[in-house]
């Protein structure tokens, strides 16, 4: 009951997070209200904790977390947070020996708000401060300091690990075991794994093994009511306020954004003054004015290194982030909708995309840790799973197979398979998409306005910068939305052909090439653009996108940008990048299921290539607002759809559909 991992306990556990509460409603303990409590402690790793933590109320379950400290996979002690704070220690103390990569020593130290237990097996006498205890299972009960009191009942607990729910658990266990020690199933060492035993309990079959020793369950009962955990996952957590005061922030926001306004539009008209002025309202409204200064500030340093930068991405719908100089693009001529970035249904906006030269993208990173502290800022990671090719060779190796017969197995599933083929194949199957070990995200970084030990442990990989235990969902979940500081190659290119440029033929083009309005309208560049001829500039110079450009005679901006979304696989795969080519080419092709869908999408030929058509429809043709038409959009998508978002808002487009009779 005190020590249930998940398969986050890398190459050990085979239980995702939503399997483990699923097996656990059925063993808990509840009260009179019809909750029960639940430990999970992963293997020196909490990345399970902030989707456990979200998905626990669910199932009636109070959750408790903590941290199993092992080196390799010899258990030192269990870390069990009694509060918030004691998962901040948690976090803090499993950091430090993860970034000396040192062996956790067999005492704790004492870490406050928490509880630890040490198994019996490594417990030798030395005293226990009064939130220690010693960890029995139902088998060391008859062993000689339990049998002659040599241990006051009163520091003993009820120690049952749950790693498995049955016997196919474990032999995914004792597969991963051997994977990760590159060694033959036949061959793994026992101490390299768990006990079969390691079962999920009930807390009725653990009263029955403890019948004769109530004080441990009474220990063990005190633990789970005395220890909890709670976070708010409707608010942001990212750093609130930039520079002196929230008020102080909001004023150098405004200044910013009218000065950049008289800059960027020479003749403004009403409407312009009116967007600008709704979305600096709506950004201070819901908490994003330091959002929008800390991406402007990283871009001022950029500038003042000379580092070229590209801000791309849904923040290329804000008017804002436009006249701040953190992209380019304007989102008045291209018609794109800023409640697509920033709307009040949404609580933590999508991500600013800045690209930066490889040559500069490291320095910049390195600017934001210095800036923010290393105790407020990590990348964050990503969860290399097992794929279903490298899932087979691993289960191939260890079974014995020889490479040959892998290769056949990864590519088919021939007939008359023997036993070791087809628990293979079975096998693999069971631990395909199971976590294999954390990576770095490409670019993605979380400033948080408290300390990041009060989410997440930090990973230190070879690169030397720390990252979160967790992925960008779990980060998105808990209110941290993320800054993207990517590395484009075709940056580096430009800074290099401006400083040839300068040498041989003493022009600098440094200006004007960020002069966008002068690049779409040259000549030369439209000439090449229709011909395909784009190799060497980044993102349109694949074979397909130059065949694509040239089907296209794509001369102009706009037939560059729809040319670059149709090309995408989801877009291409369904059919709709056929049709759109057909009904560029063949006016007569050019159909739509509305004459309103017409206006909307005259510029697709009815073809919904954007997001933003998605939003059009959803808001001019069904009278959704704009901020319901980014929840239709949002829930298109697969991890949105799976939490029912996407229901949040389809009822009302039919029901207003058919009030307009359509």
């Amino acid at each position: 009951m005190l020590n249930n991992h998940t398969y986050y306990s890398l190459r050990y556990g085979s239980l995702s997070t939503k399997e483990l509460l699923e097996h656990a409603v059925n063993v808990i303990d509840r009260d009179e209200t019809g909750w029960g409590s639940f430990v999970l402690t992963d293997i020196n790793t909490t990345s399970a904790v902030l989707d456990f933590i979200r998905l626990c109320p669910a199932y009636h379950i109070r959750p408790i977390v903590g941290i199993d400290f092992r080196n390799g996979i010899d258990q030192q002690f269990i870390g069990i947070a009694q509060n918030n704070n004691g998962f901040l220690v948690l976090n803090q103390f499993l950091s430090e020996y993860l970034k000396r990569k040192q062996d956790f020593p067999a005492r704790a130290p004492s870490l406050m708000d928490c509880f630890v237990i040490y198994p019996l097996e490594k417990y030798s006498g030395f005293p226990l401060k009064p939130w220690e205890y010693v960890g029995v299972r139902s088998d060391q009960l008859l062993r000689k300091p339990i049998r002659n009191h040599e241990i006051p009942s009163h520091r003993l607990v009820a120690l049952q690990t749950g790693t498995f729910r049955n016997k196919k658990d474990f032999n995914a266990h004792r597969l991963l075991r051997a994977i990760d020690n590159n060694t033959l199933l036949s061959k793994l060492p026992l101490e390299e794994q768990a006990f079969e035993y390691d079962t999920i309990s009930s807390w009725d079959s653990l009263s029955k093994q403890f019948a004769l020793y109530p004080r441990l369950l009474e220990n063990t009962k005190t633990i789970l009511e005395t220890a909890s955990i709670e976070f708010d996952f409707t608010t942001s957590k990212n750093k609130k306020v930039f520079g002196e005061s929230k008020d102080a922030d909001f004023i150098q926001l405004q200044s910013l954004a009218y000065v950049g306004f008289s800059e960027r539009y020479a003749n403004p008209d009403t409407p312009k003054k009116a967007r600008l002025d709704m979305e600096l309202d709506t950004i201070f409204k819901l908490g994003f004015t330091a959002y929008f200064l800390i991406n402007w500030n990283l871009t001022q340093y950029a500038k003042s290194k000379g580092y070229y930068y590209v801000g791309r991405g849904s923040g290329a719908n804000s008017m804002v982030a436009y006249c701040m100089y953190i992209t380019n693009v304007d989102p008045v001529d291209l018609n794109l909708y800023f409640e697509r970035f920033i709307n009040k249904y949404r609580k933590t906006p999508p991500d600013f995309d800045i690209d930066f030269s490889w040559t500069d993208r490291d320095d910049v990173i390195n600017y934001i840790f210095k800036k923010y502290g290393t105790s407020n800022v990590a990348m964050l990671a990503t969860y290399n799973t097992f794929k279903y090719k490298s899932a087979i060779r691993e289960i191939g190796k260890v079974f014995g197979l020889p490479k040959g017969e892998i290769d056949v197995l990864t590519r088919y599933a021939p007939n008359n398979l023997d036993n070791l083929s087809q628990l293979t194949l079975r096998y693999s199957e069971v631990i395909q998409s199971f976590p294999n070990h954390l990576g770095i995200h490409a670019g993605g970084i979380v400033i948080s306005d408290l300390p990041i030990y009060n989410y997440t442990a930090h990973n230190f990989p070879p690169k030397g910068v720390p990252i979160t235990q967790f992925s960008m969902h779990e980060a998105e979940d808990i209110g941290l939305h993320k800054f993207d500081i990517l590395s484009q190659r075709g940056l580096g290119k430009i800074k290099d052909a401006i400083q040839l440029v300068q040498q041989n033929h003493n022009v600098d083009l440094s200006r004007s090439i960020e002069n966008v309005e002068l690049l779409k309208k040259d000549p030369e560049i439209k000439k090449q653009l229709k011909k395909g001829n784009t190799v060497g500039c980044f993102y349109v110079e694949s074979p397909g996108m130059r065949m694509l450009l040239s089907k296209l005679k794509a001369n102009d901006y706009r037939r560059l940008v729809a040319a670059s979304s149709i090309i995408r696989p989801g877009v291409a795969k369904s059919g709709m990048m056929r049709e759109y080519i057909q009904r560029f080419r063949f006016p007569d092709k050019r159909k739509y299921t509305h004459p309103k869908l017409a206006e909307l999408m005259e510029e697709t030929y009815g073809v919904m290539v954007y997001q933003e058509d998605v939003l059009k429809v959803a808001h001019f043709f069904a009278g959704l607002t704009l901020e319901e038409a980014d929840v239709l959009r949002r829930g298109m998508s697969r991890k949105f759809k799976e939490r029912n978002e996407f229901h949040l808002i389809k009822d009302k487009f039919f029901s207003n559909c058919a009030k307009k009779g359509y």
